[in-house]
């Protein structure tokens, strides 16, 4: 049989964490007159599908429901 490695304390002491982005959830929802209101609702899909938002076009990514922004 071989040798036992040996165990060395890592120098500097802890590992530092990795940054994580949040969560995005959040920015799906607004307040209005108190009470929660959700931006953008896939209107085939219904109330639990959020429509993804793109440079020029909202989008569904589970029908594939789109809607084009008006260019002002």
């Amino acid at each position: 049989m071989g040798k036992k490695k040996k165990v060395r304390a890592r120098e500097g002491g802890k590992k530092a964490r990795a940054k994580r982005p949040g969560s995005k959830k959040y920015k799906m929802y607004s307040i209005e007159d108190n009470k929660l209101a959700k931006k953008r609702v896939c209107p085939r899909c219904g109330q639990g599908v959020f429509l993804a938002e793109h440079k020029d076009r909202w989008s569904c990514g589970k029908c594939g429901y789109t809607e084009f922004k008006k260019k002002n």
